[in-house]
């Protein structure tokens, strides 16, 4: 995914489609993108903090 497409999904996440927060969720767990993940932990995303613990129990 390029950075133009990826900025493009954030700000739909950032808007409040869910689906586009699955695939950032889902992107960052793929590339282990701690940072991307505890951004979206850090805005209350229940998804992406159980991701991020998963990733940090590896």
């Amino acid at each position: 995914m390029t950075e133009p497409e990826l900025s493009a999904l954030r700000e739909r996440a950032e808007h409040g489609d869910t689906s586009a927060t699955d695939e950032l969720i889902e992107l960052a767990t793929e590339q282990d993108n701690m940072d991307e993940l505890r951004r979206l932990a850090d805005q209350g995303n229940t998804t992406a903090a159980e991701q991020l613990a998963e990733l940090t129990a590896e």
